[in-house]
């Protein structure tokens, strides 16, 4: 399989990346036997459930160190030392520091660590991942009058490995709304699978909700469900203003992703952003980082 890669904004390189878990992905969306396994019961809930409460148990603690040395991650920027946590699923959804995360000026910022995807208008898309997957925005929302306001807004797909920080926050300041849950089965969202079938976006469980500003419009956020995360977990009160970049939730063990959707004219997505996408190709960058204005 074509190995993933993108653009680290930072480095201005392009970079491969470490897929935690490949050879069961590459089994499970690649070979006739692991697709029966798949549709059987990888993609169903209680498989991921299962897994979640096994990355609870306190032995899985022994896992945390490793982790971090194999991914080389900075323990710089966590709250807590490594040596702190109850077992890896606290490891996974651990807090950083502030400053490990600055906030842009920029009005819009990324909601999450990651690699984004960014397009002006959802609906005319010549590509997600592979040339002629499109978003099918309708079905993603779930719900017909929303899709009338948010209809050929401009989208953000932001994508979390196993390896990145997994909290995820508002990318501008505004009054959220209760979240909605859809329910649905659990694929990956590696491109490993995407590049096979992108209707994983919109069969997979997922939230939504709905934040009202002064000045960008509504905004329409949402967070995917994937194979092997134990939840989506909320920790915003409803009805209360947030500031941009203050933490929405965190996903319990596995990747997943979050998507932000705009009304039409509301912003305008960074060009690195926008050029890097139209060619397929996600870039990295950091939760608070600018997005767009």
């Amino acid at each position: 399989m074509k190995p993933i890669t993108y653009l680290n904004r930072y480095t201005g390189k392009l970079e491969t990346e470490q897929v935690y878990g490949e050879g069961f992905l590459k089994w499970a969306y690649g070979n006739p036997l692991g697709k029966i396994a798949l549709n059987s019961f990888i993609k169903r809930p209680f498989f991921s459930k299962w897994y979640g409460n096994r990355m609870n148990h306190p032995k899985t603690k022994e896992k945390v160190i490793p982790f971090i040395k194999k991914y080389q991650l900075d323990t710089n920027d966590f709250l807590d030392k490594p040596d702190s946590y109850k077992n890896f699923n606290d490891f996974f959804f651990r807090k950083l520091k502030p400053e490990a995360r600055p906030i842009a000026d920029s009005p819009l910022v990324f909601p999450a660590d990651g690699r984004h995807l960014g397009f002006k208008n959802a609906e005319q898309i010549d590509g997600v991942f592979i040339k002629g997957q499109q978003w099918n925005l309708q079905k993603l929302i779930n719900d017909d009058d929303l899709y009338k306001e948010f209809k050929n807004g401009s989208l953000v797909l932001s994508r979390l490995c196993p390896v990145d920080y997994h909290r995820y926050h508002f990318p501008l300041t505004g009054t959220p709304s209760e979240t909605v849950m859809i329910n649905g089965p659990l694929f990956s969202v590696s491109p490993i699978a995407l590049r096979q079938n992108l209707n994983y976006m919109w069969q997979n469980k997922r939230t939504r909700t709905l934040l009202q500003t002064e000045n960008h419009g509504k905004v329409l956020i949402m967070e995917i469900g994937a194979t092997c995360v134990g939840s989506i977990h909320q920790t915003f009160n409803a009805g209360e203003k947030v500031e941009k970049g203050a933490e929405k939730g965190y996903f319990a063990f596995g990747g997943s992703s979050t998507i932000t959707i705009f009304q039409k004219g509301k912003v305008t997505l960074d060009a690195d952003l926008l050029e890097n996408s139209a060619k397929q190709q996600e870039i990295y960058a950091k939760m608070g980082d600018s997005m767009g204005k």
